[in-house]
């Protein structure tokens, strides 16, 4: 079973090259499972026991399943993030050099480990404003083959490089496009031939690289999952399963996958933005509920911020708490931060760990060194649109922030199981002193 969920996954992820595809293939899970499509600029018309999902830049998406029996008026909800850190082509991408040497201009998209894009075969994928007509039409873009790759120096012309090594992106970290085939215009040629337009019908791209490495399953006993994109992908997939898995007729069901978390979600459509606010209050107007509803509905909700944990390093243990540490497949990681970058606290970390119980999927807790600045993630963020009980969870990862990444087999299937209880509960919430977790 680990193993299928696992793979379910990894295949998930590859037709995810980027955060535009990732919400593409969401979408279609979404139609498939009977969701309608709802578009922000259309009027909307909802009802009780309606499913319905709408999207934002094309990069963020919100489904939501609404109760038939909604007397305890209330959301239950997750959020995950369609991003990965990676580089993104610039507008003028062609950069010609010495010998013939054509190169991708490319800037950094996020805080990547810069070491694991070099020696591997990338390829380039994205979304590119077509011209038809008199409309300009979004197209995804994916380049199914080894495209670009970004070279290392040898160690014979730099003999420290194994010593430490700053990289400077504008001149270490640009991928190798061409040894001197291409001429002036070429890679807009590619991408017009790719869509089956002209170049000149192209006005905009919004295009990454990807690594192309394939996912895998491995190990003596197989225990460990590696893919890009775990972070955060792998808690996309998990938290999507379960919304399509759970039914609740007490509570609206609602599953946000944000973009741009990577790069602070500051954004249209980032956690920052308004589109959860946006979402929760046309349903509630749609069902005729009152302001005042609106406020009382969001004081009895609660959502599941997930996103990766760290994982305790082998070869580095000491970078991790030395009690309040996760490991790879023994369950659900709850994230807490003093400073409130995890927004988790004592009623939230409660809640979902009962939930967990049980659903019987196992637990654990993870906090940053004391001395150590830690990461935040969607919870805190989307808090200050929405004003929720929030807990931060995810699965416990090697490798954050590597072109390239590994979580153990298991924590898939019960990050699934335990989500799917979190929406399939009725949580009943009369302020921060009684919390009822009724199954």
């Amino acid at each position: 079973m680990f193993k299928r969920v696992s793979e379910e996954l990894l295949s998930f992820i590859q037709k995810s090259p980027s955060c535009f595809h990732a919400v593409s293939t969401i979408s279609s899970m979404l139609r498939d499972a009977g969701y309608t499509e709802l578009k922000e600029c259309d009027a909307w018309k909802l009802e009780k026991g309606g499913k319905y999902f709408t999207t934002r830049n094309g990069s963020s998406v919100i489904a939501f399943a609404i109760g038939k029996d909604l007397d305890d008026y209330h959301f239950q909800i997750t959020s995950s993030h369609s991003d990965s850190p990676t580089f993104k082509v610039k507008e003028h991408a062609e950069l010609k050099g010495k010998g013939g040497y054509m190169q991708l201009n490319t800037e950094g998209y996020g805080g990547m480990l810069c070491a694991t894009w070099m020696d591997r075969p990338l390829s380039i994928a994205g979304r590119v404003l077509v011209r038809e007509g008199d409309a300009l039409v979004s197209k995804l873009l994916s380049f199914d083959r080894d495209l670009v790759l970004i070279p290392n120096v040898a160690i014979h012309m730099n003999r420290e490089v194994n010593n430490g090594l700053k990289y400077n992106n504008q001149v270490d970290l640009l991928p190798l496009f061409s040894a001197g085939e291409c001429e002036e215009g070429d890679f807009r040629r590619l991408i017009a031939q790719e869509l089956g337009c002209e170049d000149q019908d192209i006005f905009g791209m919004d295009l990454y690289l990807v690594n192309r490495m394939a996912p895998s399953v491995w190990g003596a006993k197989e225990e460990f999952i590696s893919s890009p994109k775990l972070d955060d992908l792998q808690c996309a997939f998990t938290s999507l399963k379960a919304m399509l898995a759970g039914n609740n007729d007490h509570a609206i069901n609602v599953y946000a996958c944000f973009d741009n978390e990577e790069v602070g979600s500051g954004t249209k459509q980032g956690a920052l933005s308004t589109f959860l606010n946006d979402v929760l209050n046309r349903i509630n107007d749609n069902l005729g509920h009152t302001r005042e509803d609106y406020y009382r509905a969001a004081a009895k909700s609660f959502m599941v911020s997930c996103d990766n944990a760290h994982a305790v390093h082998p070869n580095h243990p000491e970078k991790t708490d030395a009690e309040n540490c996760t490991y790879m497949n023994k369950g659900i990681v709850i994230k807490f931060s003093a400073n409130q970058k995890y927004t988790t606290d004592a009623v939230s970390s409660a809640v979902f760990s009962r939930i967990c119980e049980k659903a019987g999927v196992p637990v654990q807790h993870f906090a940053n060194r004391s001395d150590v600045l830690g990461g935040s993630t969607l919870g805190n963020l989307s808090s200050q649109q929405v004003s929720l009980h929030t807990v931060d969870i995810g699965l416990a990862q090697l490798a954050m922030h590597s072109s390239y990444e590994t979580a153990g087999i298991k924590d898939t299937a019960y990050m699934i199981q335990a989500l799917s209880a979190f929406y399939e509960c009725n949580l009943r919430i009369s302020g921060s002193e009684r919390i009822e977790v009724e199954a």
